[in-house]
């Protein structure tokens, strides 16, 4: 049962075409990676899934959809004197308004993503950039989404904690039973993770499974006859 569909989508920054004729599926526990080259429409997709800029084609979500997103970046000041705990109750005041949506306490969103309950009480100026990635995470999911988005999962985290947040995602996933979409320039971790991955350079290029659709034909398409990440992938 399809989750999210998105058809003939169509994204225009005044005569400046930035996405056209986008189109695919997303199901429940299934994870979809947005494949693509810097320029290439990834973030202004997932704006357009967001609803926060205008766009022309229909973005279908399943009746009574819950999502959470996590940003590449989070516009907040570091030195911000909040606290974990109260950084991660403000969704819990925002969501008091629909108490049935509030599934999770701080203290269990924190868990969910290895931090101890003592983290709460830390400010935002303690923690390093992976910490500051799962607090994040805890953030998006203290209300049980439906659908997560992640804009490039590791883009602040250092390499050693790359697989670690990669991992965590997919178990999360598979424990909260969510579907989760996630942008990402790594083919490896696209072959690991993704049951389906769509293709953009500002137009569609693929959209299936991996396997199917990530063919080296389909690669230079993408990012014509630049270097790509390599990966691990047997056929």
């Amino acid at each position: 049962m399809n989750i999210l569909e998105v058809k003939k989508l169509r994204v225009a920054y005044g005569r400046e075409e930035a996405l056209r004729d986008i189109s695919f599926s997303l199901e429940k526990g299934e994870t979809l990676a947005v494949l693509g080259p810097n320029g290439s429409g990834k973030t202004t997709l997932f704006k357009a899934i967001l609803g926060v800029i205008p766009y022309e084609g229909e973005v279908i979500f399943d009746k009574n959809i819950r999502i959470g997103y996590v940003p590449q970046k989070l516009d907040i000041e570091r030195d911000l004197p909040i606290t974990v705990e109260e950084f991660l109750l403000l969704k819990e005041g925002i969501m008091s308004r629909h108490p049935k949506h509030l599934t999770h306490t701080v203290y269990e969103a924190l868990d969910f993503v290895h931090l101890p309950a003592s983290f709460a009480k830390k400010r935002f100026s303690e923690l390093s950039s992976g910490e500051l990635q799962r607090v994040m995470i805890s953030w998006a999911l203290i209300d049980h989404p439906d659908l997560l988005l992640f804009d490039e999962p590791t883009a602040s985290v250092d390499v050693a904690g790359q697989e670690t947040i990669y991992n965590l995602l997919d178990n999360l996933r598979r424990r909260e039973k969510f579907a989760l979409l996630l942008i990402s320039h790594d083919l490896t971790v696209v072959y690991h993770y993704a049951t389906k991955v769509v293709c953009l350079n500002k137009t569609q290029i693929c959209f299936g499974s991996p396997r199917d659709v990530l063919t080296t034909e389909e690669l230079r398409k993408l990012y014509g006859e630049q270097k790509f990440y390599t990966h691990t992938h047997n056929h």
